[in-house]
Order: C-alpha cells, then sequence, then structure tokens
C-alpha cells in the first residue's frame, strides 16, 4: 500500500498503511490499510514498489550534483533487507522532486551533492508540506553543500532553525549505538562529524549529517577505498536513519 498522492493525506494515513507490512519489530501491533482511492494509469508508480518501507532521492536544480553517491541507496536498502528488522522489497533507488506527485510514496528522501540548490516557491511549498505531514529528509553534505543547504532550510522554515543533536538522540541509538556521535568517513575540513536537525512537533523533519560523508562511506566498496570499518560505521548508522523514518 503506498501513500496518497493528496496533499491533503497526512502521513497518519501512510502510517496505518504502511507500519502493519513494513516492520516485523513485534512491539507495534499491525494496523488494517486503509484502501487507496482508484488512480489513473499515469498516477501509478514506475518504481519498484511492492510493499514495505521505500526512500528516493531528491532531484533539485542550480548545479549541485544532486546524482553523487550513487550507490548508496541501493547499498542501504540492500542493508535493510538483511540485517534489519524492517521489511524492505524496493530494489533500486527511485528518484524525485520536490512537487512530484510520487514524493507520497515514500516516508525518506535523501539528499546530497557538492554545490547549489535551487527551488522555486512551489517546491518549498510542496517540500514543507511533505515534511509537516511526517515524512523525513536526510541532507548528506558532500563537501560544499552547506551553505546552500542552510540556505534552502530557511526558506522551507524561517521559524525553526537548525539544531545540532545532542549524543543523548534516539538517532545515535537505535538499532545501532553510536555513543560518541556520527561516523566520519573523509576528512574535508578535518572538523569533527556533526549531525544537525530540523525538529517539527518532537519528530525529526529533517537531519543533516555535515563533514561526516556517511552517503560516501555506503557506496560500494571500490568508489572511494575507504577501509571496511569506516564503510561499516557508515551503513549501521544510515540504517539507524532509516528506522528513525519508520519509527516516528
Amino acid at each position: 500500500m503506498f501513500l496518497q498522492r493528496n496533499a491533503r493525506h497526512s502521513f497518519t494515513t501512510f502510517e496505518r498503511a504502511f507500519l502493519s507490512g513494513a516492520l516485523a519489530i513485534g512491539a507495534w501491533a499491525a494496523i488494517p490499510p486503509t484502501p487507496a482511492p482508484a488512480q489513473s494509469p499515469a498516477a501509478i508508480p514506475t518504481a519498484d514498489l511492492t510493499g514495505g518501507f521505500t526512500l528516493a532521492r531528491l532531484k533539485y536544480t542550480g548545479g549541485g550534483d544532486w546524482y553523487s553517491d550513487e550507490s548508496a541507496l541501493k547499498n542501504l536498502l540492500r542493508a535493510l533487507k538483511s540485517r534489519g528488522d524492517i521489511r524492505v522489497t524496493q530494489g533500486r533507488e527511485a528518484v524525485v522532486t520536490a512537487v512530484d506527485p510520487e514524493l507520497w510514496n515514500y516516508p525518506m528522501i535523501f539528499m546530497t551533492g557538492h554545490g547549489n540548490v535551487k527551488m522555486n516557491e512551489e517546491e518549498i511549498r510542496s517540500l514543507r508540506r511533505y515534511l509537516d505531514q511526517g515524512g523525513l529528509l536526510w541532507a548528506d553534505d558532500n563537501f560544499g553543500l552547506d551553505k546552500s543547504f542552510r540556505d534552502l532550510m530557511q526558506r522551507v522554515y524561517p521559524e525553526t532553525p537548525l539544531v545540532e543533536l545532542p549524543f543523548s538522540h534516539d538517532i545515535f541509538r537505535r538499532p545501532n549505538a553510536f555513543p560518541n556521535g556520527a561516523p566520519k568517513v573523509h576528512e574535508h575540513d578535518g572538523g569533527p562529524a556533526r549531525v544537525f536537525a530540523i525538529v517539527r512537533s518532537g519528530r525529526l523533519a529533517v537531519l543533516y549529517t555535515f563533514d561526516c560523508d556517511i552517503g560516501n562511506g555506503i557506496e560500494d566498496a571500490g568508489v572511494h577505498d575507504d577501509p571496511v570499518e569506516k564503510r561499516e560505521a557508515a551503513m549501521r548508522f544510515a540504517i539507524n536513519i532509516a528506522t528513525y523514518a519508520v519509527t516516528h
């Protein structure tokens, strides 16, 4: 069952349909899915979505390489399927824009790049609506995204700033423990790995991993020649992010 493609529907509706199939965690009771209204053939998704957890890459304009970390999401889906308590049937990456009707199929979207990010006012409104209704945006700075991304978030949520998360937050604890914060895959400017968020009604709407390069760390082994232990740490942290998206 997929999320309704209607901005008037909230993620509460989605969760009733999604949690029953997406979670294998026994602490939650299954909730019967809500039937979706009939859709025209043009509205049927083309991604291989047959139930379970789904995620997509966010495409944007402005010159930034939104397509970088090309093998990251494929590898994350594979790891979730083999290791986690989350049911996954999606086998390949999906790509959406902020105004794509299929945005509403995905409880989590991933954004990365090295440069400028641009969105028009319609995209800003649609992204905010998606996030306020339960979606999670994970943005991973690929070195060079920071200023442009922060400017974008000020437009999306002018009243809600990015804040740095304490290591006591669930994102560092479940299902994998990171008592000293997020792993740092590449050095960049040499600063510590930092994790920021925009919190709405007690829930993370935006998660921003800065100076971490988690996306690089979960790419195919030969892309960056990172040590096995760094790649494993990056994948474990990415699994924490996906788990949060499912359970909140």
